[in-house]
């Protein structure tokens, strides 16, 4: 063999190697750069995710499943008693009950304190009763004149008030009651005055002779003056000694 063959086997050997050396290299540096998803065996590159796509429509219920075991039997656990609450609103009232039995009779009570004595001259009182004892005609719209007492003979502490012209005049404040019996011809009418007002009026007639009366409550003052009253259609009956015609009145409670 000849130098110069020698030479260019030798020099075709090193061209091979290095060609060999740099498409290794080109490989190993590739793979190095390139991302392992982006590798493949045709050594292209992968495109850009798409985007993602509408949710699809609910599926349909699956068959339903086996029963299941039973669990085991769990023992309750009693808690301590808690606090009492509040008391609740009252009830309504319930129906009414049976009559119950009488009850045993009670001790007697302390003896009171002994009163005191009675005064009749510290009472607070005012009464009158009188009769008219006149045989001439009551005039109407004046007051018709009452002149005997009809209880004279008490003592005085107990007496009553004094007519004057047959009108009574309040010392004493508080409740009256007044009352009158008239006895008349045919007809009456009379009226019971508080002062110069009518207080009521009551008219009566018969085709003979009657007796009629009246009666009335009354608040008054001190000073106030009461009196009976007869109107133009009176037919009034006297005698000397007759007590047909009376007009009482009395305080029943004194007011403050």
């Amino acid at each position: 063999m000849s130098y110069y063959s020698t030479t260019g086997r030798r020099t075709s050997l090193l061209q091979m190697a290095l060609r060999w050396l740099s498409c290794s290299t080109a490989l190993v540096l590739l793979v190095c750069i390139l991302p392992a998803d982006m590798q493949s065996c045709t050594g292209g590159i992968p495109g850009i995710p798409g985007i993602p796509g509408t949710h699809g429509p609910n599926g349909k219920d699956g068959l339903k499943g086996e029963k299941g075991d039973p669990g085991e039997e769990g023992q309750p656990i009693r808690g301590q008693k808690g606090v009492p609450g509040l008391p609740g609103p009252p009830g309504r009232p319930g129906m009414k009950g049976d009559v119950g039995l009488p009850g045993p009779v009670g001790y007697p009570g302390q003896k009171g304190e002994k009163g005191r004595p009675f005064n009749p001259s510290s009472e607070q009182k005012s009464f009158f009763s009188y009769r008219r004892a006149i045989s001439n005609i009551a005039e109407y719209n004046t007051a018709v004149k009452f002149s005997r007492q009809i209880l004279p003979e008490l003592d005085p502490p107990f007496q009553g008030e004094t007519l004057r012209n047959g009108t009574f005049q309040c010392t004493t404040k508080g409740v009256y009651f007044f009352s009158y019996h008239i006895s008349a011809k045919s007809r009456v009418c009379l009226k019971l005055m508080k002062g110069s007002d009518s207080h009521m009026m009551l008219c009566d007639s018969s085709d003979g002779f009657l007796v009629t009366s009246g009666s009335a409550v009354l608040e008054l003052d001190p000073g106030d003056q009461i009196s009976l009253h007869p109107t133009k259609y009176n037919g009034l009956l006297v005698t000397e000694d007759s007590t047909s015609h009376t007009f009482t009145g009395f305080l029943i409670f004194p007011t403050s």
